[in-house]
C-alpha cells in the first residue's frame, strides 16, 4: 500500500484514533476538537463548529466527523481551512442513505432515500463533497458505512439494562463492520492506486441486529435479551429506535472486494465479537 503522501485524519474518535494509529507518525496528522490521544502523531486541535485557522496540507484527507445538524457547518469550515487542496478525499458516510429497501440488495448506484435525520445529513454532505471535489479536481472516495462494532462498542450496557430486541421472525437482515475492518477499508480507499468512487463497506454477514445482540450476550456470558414482537415494540419503543430497527437492506459489497481489493478480517461477526471481548470491551 502506498503511504508516501501525507494523510490528514479529520476526527480522532472511535475509528479515527485507530486509523491514525495504523499510519506511520511521520506521514499522518490528526484533527480533533478535544485533547489529543496518546499517540506519537501530531494532532491539530480544531473545533469545526466554528471557523478555524489554516489546517495542514495533505495528499489525502480521511474525514470521519459526523454532521452536527441539518445545516452542517463542520464540513464547510474544514474545506475552507485546508492550506492546499488534497489529491484525494475519503469521506465516511452511512449506508442509511439508502433508506429502507425491505431487505433487498442495494448497490452503490441505487437511489438515495434517507429516512432518518442522520442519513439525510450524510446524503447532503455527500452532495456537497461531490460538487466541491469536482470543482477543485480532487478525487473523492465515499465509504457508505453500516453499524460499527468492536472493543467497547458491543452494546453490553444495553444488555445490562435489560433492553429488549425484536424477535428473529420480525427482524430484518443487518449490516455491520468491525472497526478494524473499517480502518482497513479507509486505508485502501486512501491508496492512490485504488479507484475513486462510492463504496459500500461491510463484513457481508447479514444476520439481524437481534441475532447480534443475542450472540454478544452468549459470548459475554450474560442472560439473553428479551425478544419482543413487532406489535410489542411499536407499543413500547421510541419512534426513533423503532424506525432504526425496521430499516432493512443488504449491502452489495462487490466493489469493495473487486476495486478496493479488500476482504474483511471478520466476515463472521461471531469471530469479530470474540476478538472484541478479548480486547477490553
Amino acid at each position: 500500500m502506498n503511504h508516501d503522501w501525507q494523510q490528514l485524519i479529520a476526527g480522532v474518535g472511535y475509528t479515527g484514533k485507530r486509523l491514525l494509529a495504523a499510519l506511520p507518525a511521520a506521514t499522518a496528522i490528526g484533527v480533533s476538537r478535544s485533547a489529543a490521544p496518546a499517540l506519537p502523531h501530531e494532532v491539530v486541535c480544531a473545533d469545526l463548529d466554528q471557523p478555524v485557522a489554516t489546517l495542514p496540507s495533505a495528499g489525502c484527507v480521511i474525514y470521519t466527523i459526523p454532521p452536527a445538524s441539518d445545516d452542517d457547518v463542520r464540513l464547510p469550515h474544514f474545506l475552507a481551512a485546508l492550506a492546499a487542496k488534497p489529491r484525494r478525499f475519503v469521506y465516511f458516510s452511512t449506508s442509511g442513505v439508502y433508506g429502507d429497501t425491505a431487505g433487498e440488495i442495494v448497490a452503490e448506484d441505487a437511489p438515495l432515500q434517507p429516512a432518518t435525520e442522520r442519513a439525510r445529513r450524510r446524503s447532503a454532505a455527500e452532495a456537497t463533497l461531490q460538487q466541491w471535489c469536482e470543482a477543485e479536481g480532487v478525487e473523492l472516495v465515499i465509504l457508505r458505512v453500516p453499524g460499527i462494532y468492536g472493543p467497547g462498542r458491543l452494546g453490553l450496557d444495553r444488555l445490562q439494562q435489560g433492553r429488549s430486541v425484536l424477535r428473529e421472525s420480525d427482524a430484518g437482515p443487518g449490516n455491520r463492520i468491525h472497526v478494524d475492518d473499517l480502518v482497513n477499508c479507509a486505508l485502501a480507499a486512501a491508496d492512490p492506486d485504488r479507484v475513486p468512487g462510492i463504496y459500500n463497506v461491510g463484513d457481508g454477514d447479514v444476520r439481524s441486529s437481534s441475532w447480534f445482540a443475542q450472540r454478544v450476550a452468549e459470548l459475554a456470558g450474560m442472560p439473553p435479551p428479551t425478544a419482543v414482537s413487532l406489535a410489542e415494540a411499536r407499543a413500547e419503543w421510541s419512534e426513533q429506535r423503532l424506525s432504526f430497527a425496521l430499516e432493512s437492506r443488504r449491502l452489495d459489497l462487490r466493489r469493495m472486494y473487486d476495486q478496493l481489493r479488500l476482504t474483511p478480517q471478520y466476515p463472521d461477526a461471531s469471530e469479530g465479537i470474540r476478538a472484541s471481548l478479548g480486547n477490553g470491551s
